[in-house]
């Protein structure tokens, strides 16, 4: 197969999809590898790096979708790639199609095969693509919560882990998933006060054995939202519901409940964010202020450590990669149905019914398309 990965466009975003590793190891199986040159430029991936691996350095994206039979990027394409988009043409990325019907309607006409990373599974129904860029924002929400309650950026102007004599800050964690966890690791690393909330009382009681008394569970209601809402200096939202919209657990009104100067990091952003004052920033302009209270809303947040993510991601994306590359989408997804589940867009159809629901598209099985 020929596989080909450019230059990511979106603001910020230095992560690149293939590292020269996964170049070389493309090419002693026998596919060609095609790069865009100063695609891992800002990883520290040199063109030289990639033609050592093996692989063939283009001067331009159009000429890298023009001969691959499989695009493995980062980012979802920007709006000046689609025409170069193909029949056929496996796309391979992370895609959060949830809020975005524009780009869902685009694959579907051009006719691509798009695999997301974010809906593949393992045989324990984990999304093991998606888990090391949720470990990645976990760690990075607080870091950069942190930040923001500087007074300069218009924050409380709190130290979260406190010194003594003084309060520790309060973070409040909605949602104990994996981005979830990787916050509150961070944020008891940093000696605050720390409460995480979720649903699912069989995932509360790991964290608690996790953490012991450094954090805090709650079971997700209303009252408890509006309850650590109220007392919070920095609030992470981390909510997932692999493919679909996130649900706006954070009402607007819920913003009056909140200290001023208060801090919220929307990691759910990418999927529509759970807040419903959150709309995507950059990480240009990553923060804005509504009802006195911060939000950050940075779309790609990983891109802001290039290198960490980039290695974290192809250990986890390649082995699907090299399935598909060695036995053709088809084949690769009758051999694994966890791959299978990351078909999102397949014969100008949806195949993915959370996104269908998100997007109020009809849903069909990739599988009855492919007989």
């Amino acid at each position: 197969m020929i596989v080909g990965t450019t230059k990511e466009l979106k603001n910020h975003e230095y992560r690149v999809g293939l590292t020269p590793d996964n170049v070389s190891a493309y090419v002693a199986k026998g596919h060609t590898v095609y790069v865009e040159t100063r695609a891992g430029e800002g990883c520290g991936f040199t063109d030289e790096d990639y033609r050592n691996a093996g692989g063939i350095v283009v001067d331009t994206p159009a000429e890298v979708y023009a001969k691959a039979d499989m695009i493995v990027k980062v980012k979802e394409p920007e709006p000046c790639e689609y025409k170069l988009l193909r029949e056929g043409q496996i796309l391979f990325t992370y895609l959060h199609l949830a809020p975005n019907l524009q780009l869902a309607k685009v694959l579907m006409d051009r006719g691509v095969k798009a695999v997301a990373y974010e809906t593949i599974t393992d045989k324990e129904g984990n999304l093991p693509c998606l888990r090391p860029m949720s470990q990645v924002a976990g760690r990075l929400s607080i870091q950069e919560g942190a930040k923001y309650l500087e007074r300069s950026f218009g924050g409380r102007g709190l130290l979260l882990g406190g010194v003594p004599g003084v309060e520790r800050g309060k973070i409040a964690i909605i949602g104990g998933g994996i981005a979830g966890t990787y916050a509150a690791k961070a944020a008891v690393g940093m000696d605050a006060q720390v409460t995480l909330l979720d649903i699912n009382l069989n995932r509360l009681s790991y964290l608690e054995d996790v953490f012991g008394a450094s954090v805090t569970t709650l079971y997700s209601t209303d009252a408890n939202i509006r309850k650590c809402l109220a007392e919070a200096d920095l609030v992470i939202g981390s909510v997932l519901i692999p493919g679909g919209s996130t649900p706006k657990l954070i009402r607007r009104e819920h913003l009056k409940l909140m200290k001023k100067g208060a801090v919220i990091v929307d990691i759910a952003i990418d999927q529509g964010g759970c807040c419903e004052s959150s709309h995507t920033t950059t990480h240009d302009n990553p923060v804005f202020i509504e009802e006195g209270v911060v939000h950050y809303c940075v779309g790609n947040m990983p891109g802001a450590v290039p290198y960490t993510s980039t290695i974290a991601l192809s250990n986890s994306t390649f082995r699907y990669g090299m399935l598909m590359a060695d036995y053709g989408l088809e084949a690769a997804a009758k051999k694994d149905a966890g791959l299978a589940n990351g078909i999102n867009i397949y014969g100008h159809q949806c195949t993915n019914q959370n996104v269908a629901a998100s997007l109020g598209l009809e849903y069909v099985n990739a599988f009855d398309l492919m007989q």
